[in-house]
């Protein structure tokens, strides 16, 4: 016997009784009220938000007798704030996957164990009228529910993150009633909500609740269409009222509080249809969003007026000779992808939330969203379109799970699924069609293939025919208006750009995974992607880590990540993957990723002669006006500050200008960078007048400074020798440095009494796991043994000449079980005034067949006096940089503390390197000591070693170490994107090769840092 489809479990079935959808707008008394857009002020609205009742049961089969009736006792229930997520609230349980589902694919049947969540809610009205009707509206349910009105089955829907609408006058009295809604976690929706993200349950956004007008509007749509010459555009009215008692309405259009126009549109049988042509609108793009009000207003049959208000944008997109294009211009896409996320609430996000979001999106050079996976919160798009973004609104839609199964096109491709795909995508559509932000519907994500898709593709077509379609796993574009992929590889990516003939345009609609210590490699991506115009961009996966807020014991707060909550299976912290931390703040990979996208791009001509070459990457804005500021610096010296007005330099173009700064004076100096800062001239909505759109920096090449030795006039007096069986002690007036003659290691270096270091330099070839090393990590430690190297003595040898003393060690050094290895050669030489200079060399030997391709890095690290906490470096900074993260870090002085240099990932991993630097300095208040690189190196240094780091699994829980830890890298590999995309690409990977590394450590004047970082004492 076939198993009975229980009510959540029927395919067949999208919805009972709920009305159909629209468009999302409100209707106001007066036309000053409907521009002012306060929803809460819109004609007989209320918001239900708030404290409601709830009683939470294992299944539904477990639901009280009589719950959905008036005289159900609630008043013992527990609150529940609405909207939220009840595991958020401590009700079922916490669980992350990426692909799984947390329960036996048997399509649509769900598992018996479903938790449900019954919610409770009283209210007040007064008496309706005939001519009204009473709207129940639900932003979000996840992910199935049935609603009962004083004990009266109103109706049921599916599709958590769509709204769904009912009529509930018939089911109301005057007076108190009763609201119950019984919500399922899992319904036949959830075989289709396979989303990379938390499994969250409930009412998670708002409930409103309003009264209308029986023959009021019922919906509304607007297309603008462009000439060909995209200067005039036909705007097209469409819509229909609930009845037809309404015979005409009048349009206003407005731009900037002006009118531009207004117009009556004839009402017939309830529909209408209207075409105007608006000459030399002003047109939206994301970079300019110029928005106009249209006001609808019309009389009902009673004799109140209405008026609705839409703000609408002219723009097209469309596809001309392969390209994407926007009002008749090719566009780019510096994307992001984008969940609701919260680290409180979870998916239940507030309008702050959301604002914080998209002005930091433009703060950044972001152009682009994609909505994954999922139609975001309705708000989001308003401010889309008022702040410019470009959006691809995806649709409730992602079978990921199937994937595991051989089957992924199990039910994509199934027609019995049809009507719930099509669903999906026309909800979706009829909801945000009026946003000029939207460019692309997306079908979905990560859900196989299949005729579905072809249905949901030609359902979109007949209601919308003004936008793209995308789909990524439509590998032929036989359903997707566009060829999209994901993740792919650099070289493939340039293949996909050479094949270009006749082939739809491309983009990536995710790339750069941006988990942890990453995303590197970005800046390869958008040379290749600038390179061909196939190529239109793509989009990071993703923007915001899904860290759940909480106070550890001693206060503290943390983020939480699969797992945490016992939940099994889980892809742990998979889902911390965002450029910005759970708070929003912008993490390393976001300041890098602003840089790779920058608009302005600056080339250098001819410094010497002050020129360089801007050239405009906007798609429509022009540069004129925006201010330029060009510091020149010697170290920390201030040579020259000017600002100037950009000229006019259109959309696409480039220009040489001449930087207004006297450099033949620059020139006198040393080492002499200038820094290029360009500047918005303008508060705008999303950032305040001198707001950095960009930077560049360029050393002026005349004036580098080549190291020098620099003998000093030795004040030091002779050394005194101790030769042990075990050590070597070399003692005088300013040092004393104490040797293993074992080990071949610098035990301690004092000096005035102070030990500096208490552990020399060894080589390492580890670093702490980051996420983008995740699949190499087993081979490097349980192949490879990394982190278990060790240096083997071969020989020890000192000499003593006139002013210093020369110590020699040779040793071998590989790890455990290995052929090949290094042979090393350590040469230390202390001077009398107490520097101490290392000169090491490292000899590969490559012996056996099996060698790693790739190494965490080739170092030393030595352990420093945890009192010198100050940390001054020339080099890049000032956040963290590595070799394929650092176009957004400038060279320059820069001062932290030890603790500052830390970067603070939810998951602790590996950070915080500083590149390309020349040297740096530690400090206790008046002592400094400088450490003076030979060549250009990168360090990192911190208050905790290497294994505290890899055993603390979240923020706040690194053990502190007794020393500062400071490793000097003659190379360390890029982070690259391999947590879920490309490897360190081929200049960024440190292999088993030849390496030479000097540096010189000497106690130096306060205030003299930049010119003792010119020379070395020792050689």
């Amino acid at each position: 016997m076939l198993r009975e489809m229980k009510r959540w479990e029927n395919i067949y079935l999208t919805g009972i009784n709920r009305l159909p959808a629209h468009t999302n707008f409100y209707r106001y008394k007066t036309s000053e009220m409907a521009a002012a857009f306060h929803r809460e002020k819109s004609i007989g609205y209320r918001l239900l938000d708030g404290v409601w009742k709830f009683l939470f049961v294992d299944a539904p089969e477990l639901s009280p007798q009589g719950f959905e009736t008036e005289d159900f006792a609630i008043e013992r229930l527990d609150d529940m704030v609405v909207p939220s997520s009840w595991q958020m609230k401590g009700y079922g349980n916490m669980h992350y996957t990426d692909v799984l589902y947390p329960f036996a694919i048997n399509p649509p049947f769900v598992p018996q164990e479903n938790p449900t969540g019954i919610y409770f809610r009283e209210f007040l009205i007064d008496e309706l009228s005939s001519e009204e009707a009473l709207i129940l509206k639900f932003n979000g349910v996840d992910s199935a529910f049935d609603l009962y009105i004083n004990g009266q089955h109103v109706g049921f829907s599916k599709v958590s993150r769509l709204p769904s609408e009912f009529d509930i006058s018939k089911f109301v009295k005057k007076g108190n009633n009763r609201l119950t809604v019984r919500v399922y976690q899992y319904s036949d929706g959830t075989y289709l909500e396979d989303q990379d993200m938390w499994w969250l349950s409930g009412i998670f956004r708002s409930v409103e609740l309003y009264t209308i007008n029986k023959d009021t509007l019922q919906d509304v749509f607007v297309e603008t269409v462009p000439d060909e010459n995209y200067k005039h555009f036909t705007l097209k009215i469409g819509g229909a009222f609930f009845t037809n008692c309404v015979m005409n309405l009048k349009a206003t259009l407005r731009s900037r509080n002006e009118k531009v126009d207004d117009f009556v549109i004839d009402v017939v049988d309830g529909v209408f249809d209207f075409n105007r042509v608006i000459e030399s609108p002003l047109l939206w793009s994301a970079e300019e969003p110029n928005l106009y009000l249209l006001e609808l207003e019309y009389e009902l049959p009673t004799g109140e007026k209405e008026y609705v208000p839409l703000r609408i944008g002219f723009r097209s997109i469309e596809i001309i000779n392969n390209e994407i294009r926007v009002n008749g211009k090719r566009i780019f896409f510096h994307g992001v992808n984008r969940h609701d996320a919260n680290p409180k609430t979870g998916r239940t996000v507030s309008y702050e939330d959301m604002l914080k979001d998209v002005k930091l999106m433009k703060q950044h050079n972001i152009n682009a969203v994609r909505t994954a996976h999922y139609p975001n919160n309705d708000v989001f798009y308003d401010l889309c379109d008022e702040y410019g973004l470009y959006v691809i609104d995806e649709a409730d839609l992602e079978c990921h799970g199937f994937e595991n199964t051989g089957n992924y096109n199990w039910i994509s491709d199934n027609e019995r699924w049809e009507k719930q795909y099509v669903d999906r995508a026309v909800r979706m559509v009829k909801r945000d069609r009026n946003h000029p932000s939207v460019i692309m519907w997306s079908l979905g994500n990560e859900s196989g293939a299949g005729r579905n898709f072809t249905s949901m593709y030609k359902a979109i077509k007949a209601i919308d025919s003004t936008r793209l379609v995308h789909y990524e796993g439509d590998r032929v574009a036989a359903y997707s208006d566009v060829y999209s992929t994901m993740y792919t590889r650099l070289k493939p990516l340039e293949e996909i750009g050479k094949d270009a003939e006749g082939r739809k345009p491309h983009i990536l609609c995710e790339y750069g995974h941006a988990m942890g210590n990453g995303p590197g490699g970005l800046t390869e991506y958008q040379q290749v992607m600038r390179k061909y115009p196939r190529l239109q961009g793509g989009f990071i996966w993703e923007w915001c880590d899904h860290g759940i807020e909480t106070t550890d014991e001693n206060g503290e707060t943390i983020y939480l990540y699969g797992g945490d909550y016992g939940d099994f299976p889980t892809n742990g912290n998979f889902c911390i993957d965002g450029l910005v931390f759970p708070d929003k703040t912008p993490s390393p990979g976001l300041l890098e990723y602003k840089k790779v996208i920058e608009p302005i791009v600056t080339e250098e001509v001819n410094l010497q002669q002050g020129k360089v070459l801007v050239k405009n990457l906007y798609d429509f804005r022009n540069l004129s006006g925006i201010l330029l500021q060009v510091t020149v610096k010697s170290f920390d010296t201030l040579i020259e500050e000017k600002t100037i007005k950009l000229p006019s330099i259109a959309a696409q173009e480039e220009m040489v200008i001449v930087l207004p700064v006297d450099l033949d004076k620059a020139a006198q100096h040393d080492d002499v960078r200038v820094y290029l800062s360009y500047q918005e001239a303008e508060h705008t909505l999303y950032a305040e007048k001198g707001h950095e759109i960009t930077r560049e920096s360029f050393l002026l090449a005349s004036t580098k400074v080549e190291k020098t030795v620099k003998a000093d006039i030795s004040t030091g007096s002779d050394f005194t020798i101790e030769v042990e069986a075990a050590r070597l002690t070399i003692e005088n007036n300013k040092i004393k440095a104490v040797f293993s003659k074992v080990f071949g290691t610098l035990e301690s270096f004092i000096v005035e009494g102070e030990k500096i270091i208490h552990k020399g330099p060894e080589v390492t070839l580890w670093r702490a796991i980051i996420d983008n090393d995740m699949y190499k990590k087993d081979e490097w430690i349980n192949k490879y043994f990394l982190k278990n190297t060790k240096e083997q003595l071969g020989t020890f040898t000192y000499e003593v000449r006139e002013d210093y003393i020369d110590i020699e060690m040779t040793k071998y050094f590989s790890t455990i079980n290995q052929a090949w290895g290094f042979h090393l050669t350590y040469n230390y030489r202390i001077t009398k005034n107490g520097a101490l200079n290392m000169d090491l060399k490292g000899r590969k030997i490559l012996r056996g067949t099996e060698i790693p391709e790739l190494l965490p890095r080739i170092g030393v690290t030595m352990y420093l006096n945890q009192d010198y906490d100050h940390v001054t470096w020339y080099g890049r900074g000032d956040s963290e940089s590595y070799q394929d993260t650092k176009r957004s870090q400038m060279v320059g002085l820069y001062s932290k503390t030890v603790e500052g240099m830390h970067t603070d990932y939810v998951y602790p991993q590996e950070n915080g390197s500083r590149c390309d630097t020349s040297f740096l300095a530690l400090a206790k208040d008046e002592d400094l000591y400088l450490i003076n690189f030979k060549e250009e190196y990168d360090f990192t240094i911190h208050d905790y070693e290497t294994s505290a780091l890899e055993e603390a699994k979240h923020r706040g829980k690194i053990k502190k170490s007794p020393y500062n830890v400071l490793t000097i890298d003659y190379k360390q590999s890029g982070v690259g994107s391999n947590s879920c995309g490309e490897e360190q690409l081929a200049p960024y990977r440190t292999g088993v090769e030849d390496f030479h590394l000097q540096f010189e450590m000497r106690k130096i004047m306060k205030g003299s840092l930049a010119e003792e970082g010119k020379f070395f004492t020792a050689r």
